[in-house]
């Protein structure tokens, strides 16, 4: 067993002091030694955070005693190392990012559990739409799934257009961790569609439950593994290295901090041309040095744990 876990969890509830509610959880999370990233809105929480078995154990526990976040369900998978090398805890006006006009707790798609979702996939009335970005969905996706080549959720309106003729369907949204699909699957059922269903926990539950069947390719995270295996039963590769075509699983973020595109990148053309995905990239003065993983964090100088805090409170002590 491995010594850190990462933690991937929402849940949309109503937070009535988002302000103060941000504090206490940033202490909470310096207590527990976490790095990661945590978003507080009036609408929810959403976070994915690192660390020891034992203070994700004890994270887990606080935050479900919480009556708020009872509903709140735990992704947890085991790492070698903390899977972030910062912790960000932040205010904003939506837990995910989609400017779509719906409240997912008043309606939203069917929850299917992932032993239900690996059943009523292969019915032949059934579509999957994954509802992440285009470079999340290049590195890998759900066998026969539709994908839309949008860079985030917003755009989602502006696509429409390419699945109105879905409409009769049985529609089954997917994302990495389900919090896309909240408000996507409610976005749907606004615009007309009328069986809509969405895989509860997202590809990462549907991983660690039911191995991962059908999902080709590897699933994009957002944190130092850039990517992750989730299919144990028929893995397969659906990507080609963006610099030689050769198959790859590998994603990275391109070493030229003015390019930073997500793009498959195996390893023998990773070394050879210093992560770039072009080679005006691998001609950046600024060029970032490439380690084999083209996972590249913002600069840590001076950074701190408590930095974060601090900037708000002042001179504190915990």
């Amino acid at each position: 067993m491995k010594p850190y876990r990462v933690l991937l969890y929402y849940c949309y509830t109503t937070i009535e002091n988002p302000g103060q509610f941000l504090e206490d959880h940033h202490l909470l999370c310096l207590r527990l030694n976490l790095l990661g990233r945590i978003i507080v809105a009036a609408e929810g929480l959403n976070g994915t955070v690192s660390g020891l078995a034992a203070d994700c154990e004890e994270y887990m526990r606080v935050v479900k005693a919480d009556p708020r976040f009872a509903s709140l369900e735990f992704k947890v998978e085991e790492n070698d190392t903390h899977a972030f090398q910062k912790l960000h805890v932040r205010i904003k006006d939506e837990i995910v990012n989609s400017d779509l006009p719906v409240d997912p707790t008043r309606r939203t798609g069917i929850h299917l559990e992932p032993a239900e979702f690996r059943k009523m996939k292969e019915e032949e009335d059934v579509v999957l739409i994954d509802m992440r970005s285009n470079y999340e969905h290049s590195v890998g996706k759900f066998k026969g799934a539709v994908t839309l080549d949008m860079e985030n959720l917003r755009e989602l309106p502006d696509h429409l257009h390419e699945i109105e003729h879905l409409k009769d369907k049985k529609v089954i949204t997917y994302c990495t961790g389900g919090i896309k699909c909240e408000k996507a699957s409610a976005y749907l059922l606004e615009k007309g569609f009328r069986n809509v269903y969405q895989l509860h926990g997202g590809i990462i539950k549907y991983g660690l439950e039911e191995g991962g069947e059908d999902f080709e390719g590897k699933c994009y995270v957002f944190d130092n593994r850039v990517v992750v295996d989730v299919n144990r039963v028929n893995p397969t590769v659906i990507s080609a290295c963006h610099r030689c075509a050769k198959p790859t699983d590998r994603m990275i973020n391109c070493a030229s901090p003015v390019c930073n595109n997500h793009v498959p990148l195996c390893e023998d053309c990773g070394w050879a041309h210093q992560g770039t995905c072009t080679d005006d990239c691998k001609n950046d003065p600024q060029l970032r040095a490439y380690d084999g993983t083209g996972y590249y964090a913002r600069e840590t100088q001076g950074y701190s744990p408590l930095l974060g805090y601090r900037s708000r409170k002042g001179s504190v002590n915990i």
